[in-house]
């Protein structure tokens, strides 16, 4: 973490909100997404897809999310800083979003300072969402790949 205990509190903040919209998100867009799917009868099978495709839509917006709040901390002075194949770009703090979310973990990309706070948040959560999907599909396929 940083010395500055205002650079630290301000990661800490900017954690926290990134975490209550992904969740607030993952919420609601999977319960709209279970609403809207309920509307499909006939085409059963055609749910699971939906639901995947839904599902995945919620994961790169929240990737998303969270590549916008590794981009606005690393415009603090003394927040820290990503070393490698990393230009500025608000593209290139989306990738370091995406390795973080799915947990492939860092390559040529790497955070150091206080933005390693977000990081680590970021990893547990993403984890945690995608678990939260899985279930959430198992439960359509086990609904809707029913013999008829």
């Amino acid at each position: 973490m940083a010395p500055e205990f205002h650079v630290n509190l301000a990661i800490m903040l900017l954690t926290a909100l990134a975490i209550g919209l992904a969740v607030g998100l993952h919420y609601e867009g999977l319960n709209s997404l279970a609403r809207q799917l309920a509307t499909h009868g006939q085409h059963r099978r055609r749910r699971v897809l939906y639901g995947v495709i839904g599902a995945l839509l919620l994961h790169i917006a929240e990737i998303w999310l969270f590549g916008a709040a590794y981009w606005v901390a690393l415009a603090l002075p003394n927040a820290g800083s990503v070393t490698g194949a990393y230009d500025g770009s608000f593209l290139d703090a989306v990738f370091l979003s995406a390795m973080t979310f799915s947990t492939v973990g860092f390559g040529d990309v790497t955070p150091h300072g206080a933005i390693r706070f977000i990081a680590g948040n970021e990893a547990v959560l993403g984890l945690f969402l995608i678990a939260w999907s899985a279930t959430f599909t198992y439960y359509e396929m086990a609904q809707n790949w029913k013999e008829r």
